[in-house]
């Protein structure tokens, strides 16, 4: 994996920050619209006017004055505090409970937040501790977004985002932010945060990087980071579209996140996109980038329709391409062959918990593949047992395997075969991807 990403980056179609600069930000972000990106407030104020969804503001603080001022009582039970022109998710505390019968609320971790934390913090961010290039800021308090029972499982004390790279109003790539116990149960990536690459054609994430290193399950957990479905997708890529044409912004990032209740919600939007996603995804920004320059698309709908056709699926041929391994889903046809080379095609489990492959009695016997070579013991869930080892050659993804193989009694289970790590090593596994049945 550490020879695909060193490839990747030295890909010619990878974006850098310089190259972003020049060609996409300074050419297709006018400073109007940068400046409605860079003030959250401004930012909310049209969207919402528009009819899209954003977070419901419960306060705003402007000065030190209004600071004195303002009544905490006011605010709800849950809420979030965030700068109005942060940078990087810096400033941001958000608030799930409060205490009964005291001045004081809870985060997710359970650390209480008194009155004068709060009053401290907002000071903070009055004075632009949080802010782009450290000016003075404005406080805002707004509702807590409630985190999608889908995506519940795969996000520690915080709630999960969609960014997704927009361009000449047409999504290019998308990743899934999840937080981490390491981030502090924030989605941020410099944190610690998860970033998930996300096929655009399907909403189904494919492969994952913590701290820009490539990960298969969620840290501390057997949960796999694949194959975790987006639920929304389709109005989640029309409201990026729609938001890029409001703001006119050509080239950005949208963050989206999914409440419990009402669906996907604008989180902001950036109009200097960072580019880890291109990590995330195993795939490099600049190819698609010019794919897609100068069209001319009239619809929202037709814009989607576009990104899934151009890009969905074109993940896993930019994976073969750069690293020269073919991409398998969790389960593959294959054919077997005989020992007088006749054919036995099945649908096979691939199982990288297990080294080497195993076979069914059954099948063995069919095609006369019954002799065993040698005996190993193993453990397994019945205790310590021998199991006879057999020659086995088959076919995977039109490569030709000649390998060893357990037999072992499959009669009564799904996949008549198993195939192990010993017999993947050219191949890299999608969760994601379904068996193509021919």
């Amino acid at each position: 994996m550490w020879n695909f990403l060193n490839n990747l980056q030295k890909s010619k179609h990878i974006l850098g920050i310089n190259a972003r600069n020049i060609k996409y930000i300074t050419p297709f972000n006018h400073k109007s619209a940068i400046r409605i990106a860079d003030n959250k407030i401004l930012t909310k104020k049209i969207l919402k006017k528009t009819g899209l969804p954003v977070a419901i503001t419960h306060a705003i603080i402007h000065s030190r004055k209004e600071l004195q001022n303002f009544s905490w009582q006011t605010l709800p039970k849950s809420f979030v505090i965030k700068p109005n022109r942060g940078l990087g998710g810096e400033g941001i505390i958000v608030v799930y409970g409060k205490k009964k019968n005291r001045d004081c609320w809870v985060k997710a971790d359970g650390t209480l937040i008194t009155i004068p934390y709060l009053i401290n913090h907002t000071l903070g961010i009055l004075d632009g501790d949080f802010s782009r290039v450290n000016i003075p800021d404005i406080t805002i308090f707004e509702e807590r977004i409630k985190i999608h029972p889908a995506l519940k499982p795969y996000a520690f004390c915080g709630l999960p985002d969609i960014r997704i790279i927009v361009f000449n109003n047409i999504p290019i790539m998308a990743q899934l932010r999840l937080p981490t116990k390491e981030s502090g149960g924030t989605a941020n990536l410099h944190r610690g945060g998860i970033g998930a690459g996300i096929d655009m054609a399907n909403g189904i994430t494919t492969n994952a990087i913590q701290r820009d290193k490539i990960i298969n399950f969620i840290p501390e957990s057997i949960i796999p980071v694949r194959g975790i479905k987006i639920p929304f997708w389709q109005e989640i890529l029309e409201l990026a579209v729609e938001t890029q044409k409001i703001t006119k912004l050509g080239f950005m990032g949208i963050d989206i996140a999914i409440d419990r209740d009402k669906g996907p919600i604008i989180l902001e939007i950036n109009a200097r996109p960072g580019l880890s996603i291109q990590i995330a995804n195993m795939a490099p920004l600049n190819e698609r980038l010019e794919r897609i320059k100068g069209l001319h698309v009239r619809t929202t709908k037709k814009s989607v329709r576009l990104s899934k056709e151009l890009f969905g699926g074109e993940i896993e041929e930019e994976i073969e391409e750069i690293s020269g391994k073919k991409v398998i889903g969790a389960r593959e046809q294959v054919k077997i062959f005989s020992s007088d080379n006749e054919q036995y095609e099945t649908v096979a489990k691939i199982d990288t918990g297990a080294y080497r492959s195993s076979i069914c009695y059954s099948v063995a016997d069919k095609l006369n593949l019954n002799k065993s070579i040698k005996k190993k013991s193993v453990r397994s869930a019945l205790g310590n047992e021998e199991r006879d080892i057999v020659s086995l050659k088959f076919m995977l993804d039109n490569s030709l395997i000649d390998t060893e193989a357990f037999l072992a009694k499959r009669e009564n289970m799904k996949h008549d075969m198993i195939i192990g790590r010993k017999d993947i090593k050219k191949h890299l596994v999608d969760a994601a991807k379904n068996v193509r049945l021919k």
